[in-house]
């Protein structure tokens, strides 16, 4: 492992250089890894492992659109795609990467099938750590682990296929073959991570949790709704409103923090930029700080959990959702959103046929 220096604390991570992909192979030379899912994570990580040289099978219902994803994916029915149980039955690492609430209602389908030595794997702490309300609890010889990477499935696909990896944190909460790191190791770098950082399941649901319901997701829509509002009630046009609250900060600004950081990205704007920003940023932090700490609050104690659960298992969930998304997209905001994205330049001046 390498010490790494973030920010004044040091911590050990996991690099591909270190821990390499042949002796990721090595690892899992004897395993079968079983993802269960193939909806938002199953497709990039199976997919990742596949094309790295991990035996690889893929657990869906079968009449599903996952299903026949999997099958466009180049993944067998009766040879490398099952239905779940079957699937779980094959595998010796079994990646339940179901939603939350999906595999508190499948956990009585799986369970019987995860018998010694085997490893549970998740990309989310939830199950695990919510366990008194999700009533996952693995059988005590098996390995339970931890891999999740930082992005959407979607990324980790996208990134491996560019070459660029995405960064995972890693967690063992159950060690029963004295093998549970290194195959968490293994797993994390099949599925393309470009390093990975230690922590636990706690702390990676905690950390998840305020992320989407923060700064990632929640935080961002939020923020962005209220400046568009604003800049509409002073007579600003929809198209300058969505310019300078989303367009100029997905398409610039956000790239050069990625590239050196928020100093840098300030450092390469207009001196007005620069003053206005520094002068503001302090009271956007002081206004947001008692609901980050109630978020964190909410998290910690589970009120956010019994919130997914019931929501997400209701019957006519999908339903309520597309209307919730519906409302989104109709709005203003994002209508004039669908319009400068067609006006995007790239879009315009593409060569025929591309």
């Amino acid at each position: 492992m390498a010490r790494i220096n973030f920010g004044g604390t040091w911590e050990e991570v996991t690099t591909a250089e270190e821990f390499t992909l042949e002796k990721a192979r090595r690892a899992l030379a004897d395993e079968t890894v079983a993802v269960i899912g193939y909806g938002v994570q199953g497709p990039g990580q199976s997919l990742n492992l596949r094309d790295n040289g991990i035996r690889v099978i893929v657990g869906q219902r079968e009449g599903t659109g996952s299903w026949d994803k999997a099958v466009a994916d180049g993944f067998v029915p009766g040879e490398t795609l099952f239905p779940i149980a079957e699937a779980a039955r094959r595998g010796t690492v079994v990646q339940y990467l179901l939603s939350d609430a999906g595999q508190k209602a499948l956990w009585p389908t799986l369970a019987p099938h995860l018998t010694p030595g085997k490893a549970l794997y998740f990309s989310h702490g939830f199950s695990i750590a919510y366990r008194d309300r999700t009533g996952v609890v693995p059988p005590p010889d098996i390995d339970v682990i931890l891999v999740a990477p930082k992005g959407s499935g979607r990324t980790v696909r996208t990134n491996f296929l560019e070459g660029s990896g995405i960064n995972a944190s890693y967690a063992v909460f159950q060690d029963a073959t004295g093998r549970a790191e290194e195959r968490t190791l293994a797993l994390g770098i099949g599925i393309g991570s470009g390093y990975l950082f230690r922590t636990t399941f706690e702390q990676e649901v905690y950390s998840d949790l305020v992320g989407e319901r923060g700064v990632l997701m929640g935080c961002l829509a939020g923020v962005m709704e209220a400046q568009y509002d604003l800049l509409r009630r002073h007579g600003h046009s929809p198209s300058e409103a969505f310019n300078e609250t989303v367009e100029e900060l997905t398409q610039s600004l956000i790239r050069l923090v990625a590239e050196n950081g928020m100093d840098w990205m300030y450092g390469n704007c207009s001196t007005t930029a620069q003053r206005g920003a520094l002068d503001w940023k302090g009271r956007f932090r002081e206004a947001v700080a008692p609901v980050f700490d109630a978020l964190y609050a909410s998290v910690v104690s589970g009120e956010e959990t019994a919130i997914v659960l019931d929501v997400n298992s209701a019957p006519d969930y999908r339903e309520r959702l597309e209307k919730e998304l519906a409302a989104i997209r109709a709005s203003e905001m994002w209508r004039a959103g669908a319009a400068v994205r067609a006006l995007r330049p790239e879009k315009r001046l593409r060569p025929a046929g591309k």
